[in-house]
C-alpha cells in the first residue's frame, strides 16, 4: 500500500485525486466528496501538502470525524467514505475513498445554506450545468433511452460532422428552440453515447463522440 500511495503522490492531483494537509471546513471537502461521487469516485491523501510532501496527520480520528460530518450532513444524498491508515516516512497518512455513485447527483451544501452540485473537472470540483445535472440524473435509469431523431437532432449531429464543437447557447439560436427544448435533445444525445460533454471551469461545449 506504501508504494501505491508514493506512485499516487507522484502523479499529482487530478480527476480522482486530491491532497488535503488537514480538513478545516465541511462545506468545501463536501463538494470534493460529491464531485468523486458524481464522477467516477476518487480518493483524498489527507497529511499530504498540494506539493506532495507528506506531513502527516495530528489526529486521524479529528480527520475521519469532520470527513463523516462532511459526508453524512453536508451531501445529500449522504455518501459512506472508507478510510485507509497508511505509515509513510512515521508519518500517518489518511486515505479516504469515495466511490462512484448509482445515487446521482449528488450535492452539497455551501456556506450560503444552499445545495448544489459538483462535478470533477482535472484537480477542481466545479459546479454542474443543468445539463450535465440532467444527465446525471438520468444515467441512474438503466432502461435506456428513447431517442426522438428529428430535423433538429440531425442538424446537431451534421455540425458536429462538420465542426469540432458547439456551446448550448450555439445549438439553440441556430435551430430557434427554447432553451428547455436545447436542453433535452443534448441530453439525450449524451445519454445515447452519440455527443459528448465537455465542461472546464470557464464553459461547456458538446463535441461529436
Amino acid at each position: 500500500m506504501v508504494t501505491n500511495i508514493r506512485k499516487l503522490i507522484l502523479e499529482g492531483e487530478g480527476t480522482s485525486l486530491d491532497f488535503k494537509n488537514t480538513i478545516t471546513s465541511c462545506e468545501k471537502i463536501a463538494r470534493t466528496l460529491v464531485a468523486y461521487a458524481n464522477n467516477k469516485g476518487g480518493k483524498l491523501l489527507i497529511g499530504v501538502a498540494d506539493d506532495g510532501r507528506i506531513v502527516g496527520v495530528k489526529s486521524e480520528d479529528e480527520e475521519k470525524y469532520m470527513i463523516l460530518k462532511a459526508a453524512h450532513f453536508y451531501c445529500r444524498p449522504a455518501l459512506e467514505p472508507s478510510f485507509e491508515e497508511v505509515y509513510i516516512d512515521d508519518k500517518i497518512v489518511l486515505v479516504v475513498d469515495i466511490r462512484p455513485s448509482d445515487m446521482k447527483p449528488h450535492s452539497s451544501l455551501s456556506e450560503d445554506k444552499k445545495w448544489w452540485v459538483y462535478i470533477r473537472v482535472k484537480d477542481k470540483s466545479v459546479l454542474a450545468s443543468k445539463i450535465v445535472i440532467d444527465v446525471l440524473r438520468r444515467s441512474n435509469n438503466q432502461e435506456g433511452v428513447f431517442l426522438e431523431y428529428s430535423s433538429n437532432e440531425e442538424a446537431l449531429l451534421k455540425y458536429l460532422d462538420e465542426n469540432q464543437r458547439i456551446t448550448a447557447r450555439e445549438f439553440s439560436s441556430m435551430q430557434k428552440l427554447s432553451r428547455r427544448r436545447s436542453y433535452r435533445i443534448i441530453v439525450n444525445l449524451v445519454l445515447s453515447g452519440l455527443i459528448r460533454i465537455h465542461t472546464t471551469e470557464k464553459e461547456e461545449f458538446y463535441t461529436a463522440s
